[in-house]
C-alpha cells in the first residue's frame, strides 16, 4: 500500500474457516434488492437501520424522502396493568366452562380484559429538493446491498451522473447519506426536517437543523380528557452536513431548510435520541434531555470522515452478517430465471460494480419465481431476513416489534406492538440456527421486563406466585390481557413461550453464566405460574382454564360459537415445553432437588395430551368441537412439533401422521408468518416437497395498493413479507424455516439435509449454520446428495459425542473444542485440524 493510505480488510468469520473438496459451485450472485425507479408505495423503499435507528429511502428524482424511526418512540407511560376485579371474573368463566357452557364462558371472559397496548409511532422524515432537470429515463437504478448494508441510488441527468449512499451506523448511532455529482460543483439540494407529531424546527449557530417533538401520551387522542394528559415522550433529531471545498450552504431560516449550492459532494448525518428512560420510569421524570444528548453525539462524530463513518459501519455489520454463506443451484437442465428475465427486457444497465447480471429489479424476480423457482431469489430473502434482524435488534434497543423498527403511520397496523402468540417469537426464531445470537439480547431485556410486571399480574389478578404475559405488549412491558376479543385477548401463555427462548439459547451456546443469572431464575417465575395456574381436571389430568386457542373460534355442543374452553392443545405443549425446560436446566445446574423442579415432575406426567381426532388430524381444542374456519392461519395446536420438541418423527410416529394431516387440512393459503410456520413444521416433519411448496407459496408479489388487511401473504417489491399489511415476522421467520430444512438438532443428534428440495436446490453449500450443542454446520451437496459436512464445537475446552444422521445413516462421533472436522458422504471424518492451524492472508 502507498505510504499514509489505509486499506479496509473484512475480518474472517465463521464460514471462512471451512471449505470443501469436493464441491465446486458457480459464484455467488450480488446479494442485492434492486429497483429500476424510485419508490411509489413505501414498501418499494429501502429498509436500512443499525437496531435502533432505522430509516427507509424512497429514492426519487427531484426530491428525496427518507423516513425515520427510533425505537422508543411510543405512546403511553407506565402503567398499573393489575385489577382486583379480574378473580371474580375468572371464578365465574371456570365455573360456566365445568358446566360446559362455553359460549357463556366466552362473554363472560370480557370481564377478563386488559388494557389495549400503546402504539409505536414514526419519528419524521429527512426531505430532500433537488435543483435542475429531473429526466433520468433509462438512466435510473437503486439497489439495497445486503452485503454491506448499503442504499445506493444513482441516474443521470443533464449528462451528470448523481449517486447517493445510504447506511446507518451501528458504532456511531448514526444515519449517513452521500450524495455525489460525476462533475464538478453539480450537487445543489435543499434538506429540512418534518414530523406527523407535534413538533418544532429551528437552525443552530453551528448550521445545525434540529427537530424536537413529543410523542402522545395517549395512544389515540380521543382518550385525552381534561385533567388527564400526560406528557409523553420527548424527541429530538439533529441533522448536520459536511460539504466540499468551494460549495456554499445557505440558511433559509424562514423554512427551516439548510441549502448546499455548488458542491461535488455533500455528506449528511442525522443521529436522534428519545426521553425514554426504560419501561418503569414515566416520561415526565425522566432526566435525559433528548436534545442535548442529540447535540452531544453530533459532537463526537461530526469530525469523522465518511469513509471512516462507512469503514466502522462495514466492520460492525459484516461481522454478523458474514458469519453465514447460502449457495443454490438447480439442476443444469433447468433454464436460468434471470438471465430468461434479462432477454424480456429492453435495456439492462449496470449496477455500482459495473455488474450486470444482478440489475434486474428484484420485483419481475419474485413475479417469475412462479415459472423460473430461481434459487438464487431464495439465497436473497434468506439472507434478506438475517440482514433485517441485524438491522432492527442488536444489544441495548428495544425488541424487534411487529414491523421490526419501519413504520410510516400515526396509527400502524395492530399498533405494530410486539405480538406474543407467534409473531414475536418468530422475529427471533433466526438468531441461533443462524448465527446471530446477539441479536437476541433484546429478547431477554424485554422477558426481564415482563417478568417484573407480570409478577404482579398474576398474584392481583390471578392470585398465583411467579409471573404471567398475554397476547400482546409494548413498550412498557405490557404484561395483562388485552382487550377487543377473548379468543386472543386472555390467552396466559405469552410468557411461557418466549421463556422457551431462554432455554434454546443455552442449548445452542452451552453459555452456563447466562443459564445461572439471565435464563433460570426467569425459567422458575414462569414454571411457579404454570404450576399455580394448573387445576384439577377431569381422569385425573391437571387443566387450564379458562383456555383459548389463539385468534380462532369453535362451535360449541349447543350450536353456538366460543372460544373459551380447558386444556388446548397450545397451552398443554407450551407448558410441556417449559416444564422439561426447567427440569432440564436444574440437571446442569445441580439444582433437581428443588421444591419447584419437584412440583414440575410431579405435574409434567399430569398435562393433558394431545390427541387424534376422527378425521386423524391432532385435535386443536380438547374436546373435539366443530371447527367453523379449517382453514385458519394459525397452526398453534402443532407448536409441540415446532417450535417445540414434544412431538418427534422417532418418538411419536402418530402424532406426526396427524401433524401432516392437520397440515393438509389447513391448507396453505394464510399470511406471511403462517406460510413460513407451515414451512418449518413440513421441514420437522423431513417432508422436503411440501415445506418446499410453502416456500414457494410465500415467494409471490403483493399489490402496494392494496392497503386492506387480508390474510394471502406474499412479497413486495422491496421483499418485505405480507400479512397484508407488512409485517415483519415471516420475514425474519424464513432463514430460520430455510435451516431447519438444511439442519435439524439436538444436544447430540444432527440430522442432515433432513428436508432439501433435491429436485430443486440440487447443488448447494451452506456454511456457519449454528445446532444445538454448540455445533458450528457446513454442509454442501451435488445432484441432491451430502458431500462433504464440516463441524466444529464453539465452546472452549468442551467435548461432544454427538450422532450423525443421513438418510437413515447414523454414524457416532466425538468432537473436541478447537478442531474443523471433515465427514465424507458416507459420514466418515477425513480430514481434522486445528483452528490455531487457519491462516490468513496478510495485507
Amino acid at each position: 500500500m502507498e505510504s499514509g493510505e489505509w486499506v479496509f480488510v473484512t475480518r474472517p468469520t465463521e464460514k471462512d474457516l471451512w471449505n470443501p473438496t469436493s464441491t465446486e459451485l458457480e459464484d455467488s450472485r450480488p446479494l442485492k434488492v434492486t429497483f429500476s425507479g424510485p419508490a411509489k408505495y413505501w414498501t418499494d423503499g429501502i429498509p436500512i437501520g443499525n437496531g435502533r435507528l432505522g430509516a427507509m429511502v424512497w429514492g426519487g428524482v427531484s426530491s428525496e424522502l427518507i423516513q425515520l424511526n427510533e425505537d422508543t418512540l411510543w405512546t403511553g407511560t407506565p402503567t398499573d396493568f393489575t385489577d382486583p376485579a379480574i378473580p371474580q371474573a375468572l371464578s365465574e368463566v371456570r365455573n360456566l366452562v365445568d358446566s360446559g357452557k362455553f359460549s357463556e364462558a366466552t362473554k363472560a371472559a370480557a370481564r377478563m380484559f386488559g388494557k389495549y397496548t400503546n402504539v409505536y409511532k414514526l419519528l419524521g422524515d429527512i426531505k430532500l429538493e433537488f435543483n435542475g432537470s429531473t429526466n433520468a429515463e433509462g438512466t435510473y437504478y437503486r439497489e439495497l446491498d445486503l452485503d454491506t448494508a448499503t442504499g445506493r441510488v444513482k441516474y443521470t441527468v443533464d449528462d451528470v451522473e448523481f449517486t447517493r449512499e445510504h447506511f446507518v451506523s451501528n458504532p456511531d448511532q448514526v444515519i449517513v447519506t452521500k450524495i455525489s455529482g460525476s462533475k464538478a460543483q453539480s450537487v445543489s439540494f435543499a434538506v429540512s426536517l418534518d414530523s406527523i407529531l407535534e413538533h418544532q424546527c429551528y437552525l443552530t449557530d453551528e448550521n445545525q437543523l434540529v427537530m424536537e417533538g413529543i410523542c402522545p401520551g395517549k395512544r389515540m387522542t380521543t382518550e385525552v380528557k381534561a385533567n388527564d394528559d400526560p406528557k409523553g415522550m420527548k424527541f429530538t433529531a439533529v441533522l448536520d452536513l459536511q460539504i466540499s471545498n468551494g460549495a456554499r450552504l445557505v440558511r433559509l431560516l424562514d423554512d427551516n431548510k439548510l441549502k448546499v449550492v455548488g458542491a461535488d459532494w455533500a455528506v449528511l448525518l442525522l443521529v436522534a435520541s428519545s426521553s425514554f428512560e426504560g419501561p418503569f420510569v414515566d416520561p415526565s421524570d425522566s432526566k435525559k434531555n433528548p436534545t442535548s444528548d442529540s447535540l452531544q453525539a453530533m459532537n463526537s462524530i461530526k469530525k469523522l470522515s465518511y469513509s471512516q463513518l462507512y469503514s466502522r459501519h462495514l466492520d460492525d455489520f459484516q461481522n454478523l452478517f458474514h458469519r453465514v454463506s447460502l449457495q443454490l443451484e438447480k439442476s443444469s437442465a433447468i433454464g436460468d430465471g434471470v438471465s430468461e428475465i434479462k432477454n424480456l427486457m429492453p435495456s439492462v444497465i449496470e449496477d455500482f460494480e459495473g455488474n450486470k447480471d444482478v440489475v434486474v429489479p428484484t420485483v419481475e424476480r419474485i413475479k417469475s419465481f412462479e415459472s423460473d423457482e430461481d434459487p438464487s431469489l431464495v439465497e436473497l430473502l434468506f439472507q434478506f431476513g438475517r440482514y433485517l434482524l441485524i438491522s432492527c435488534s442488536r444489544p441495548g434497543t428495544q425488541v424487534a416489534n411487529l414491523q421490526g423498527i419501519w413504520n410510516k403511520d400515526f396509527y400502524p397496523a395492530w399498533d405494530s406492538a410486539p405480538t406474543l402468540n407467534i409473531n414475536l417469537e418468530m422475529n427471533y426464531w433466526p438468531s441461533l440456527p443462524c448465527n446471530l445470537r446477539e441479536c437476541q439480547e433484546p429478547l431477554f431485556d424485554f422477558i426481564k421486563s415482563l417478568s417484573i410486571n407480570g409478577s404482579k399480574v398474576a398474584q392481583v389478578n390471578y392470585i398465583t406466585s411467579g409471573w404471567v404475559a398475554h397476547h400482546r405488549s409494548d413498550i412498557w412491558a405490557k404484561a395483562s390481557a388485552d382487550m377487543g376479543n377473548p379468543k386472543w385477548a386472555i390467552w396466559p401463555m405469552a410468557g411461557a413461550w418466549v421463556c422457551t427462548h431462554l432455554w434454546e439459547h443455552y442449548t445452542y451456546t452451552l453459555d452456563k453464566d447466562f443459564l445461572i443469572n439471565t435464563a433460570y431464575p426467569l425459567l422458575e417465575g414462569c414454571a411457579s405460574f404454570l404450576v399455580d395456574w394448573l387445576i384439577e381436571g377431569n381422569d385425573g389430568y391437571l387443566e387450564t382454564n379458562p383456555s383459548t386457542s389463539p385468534e380462532h373460534m369453535f362451535i360449541a355442543p349447543d350450536g353456538n360459537s366460543a372460544s373459551v374452553s380447558y386444556s388446548s392443545t397450545m397451552d398443554m405443549a407450551i407448558i410441556n415445553e417449559v416444564f422439561s425446560a426447567i427440569v432440564s436446566a436444574s440437571e446442569v445446574l445441580g439444582r433437581s432437588e428443588d421444591a419447584l423442579v419437584q412440583k414440575v415432575l410431579k405435574a409434567q406426567p399430569r398435562l393433558y395430551p394431545p390427541k387424534i381426532a376422527p378425521d386423524g388430524s391432532i385435535m386443536e381444542w380438547a374436546l373435539n368441537f366443530k371447527d367453523p374456519e379449517v382453514k385458519h392461519r394459525h397452526i398453534s395446536h402443532l407448536f409441540g412439533l415446532f417450535p417445540g420438541h414434544s412431538i418427534t418423527l422417532k418418538k411419536n410416529p402418530e402424532l406426526c401422521k396427524a401433524a401432516e394431516n392437520t397440515l393438509y387440512k389447513r391448507g396453505e393459503d394464510g399470511p406471511g408468518w403462517s406460510t413460513v410456520w407451515k414451512t418449518a413444521v413440513w421441514a420437522r416433519l423431513q417432508n422436503s416437497e411440501h415445506a418446499y411448496t410453502m416456500v414457494k407459496h410465500l415467494i409471490r408479489l403483493v399489490d402496494p395498493a392494496d392497503q386492506k388487511i387480508g390474510f394471502e401473504g406474499g412479497l413486495y417489491s422491496n421483499l418485505f413479507a405480507a400479512h397484508p399489511p407488512f409485517q415483519i415476522d415471516a420475514n425474519l421467520g424464513f432463514p430460520a424455516a430455510v435451516s431447519e430444512m438444511l439442519v435439524q438438532s439436538t444436544m447430540t443428534d444432527l440430522y442432515l439435509l433432513p428436508a432439501l428440495p433435491r429436485d430443486k436446490w440440487a447443488k448447494g453449500c451452506v456454511k456457519g449454520l449454528q445446532a444445538r450443542g454448540g455445533n458450528t454446520v457446513n454442509i454442501c451437496w451435488d445432484k441432491g446428495d451430502l458431500q462433504e459436512v464440516g463441524l466444529w464445537l464453539k465452546k472452549d475446552g468442551s467435548c461432544s459425542l454427538q450422532r450423525l444422521h443421513y438418510r437413515g445413516t447414523t454414524v457416532t462421533t466425538s468432537l473436541s473444542s478447537g478442531i474443523i472436522y471433515t465427514f465424507n458422504s458416507q459420514l466418515q471424518c477425513i480430514k481434522s485440524f486445528s483452528l490455531s492451524e487457519m491462516a490468513f492472508p496478510r495485507v
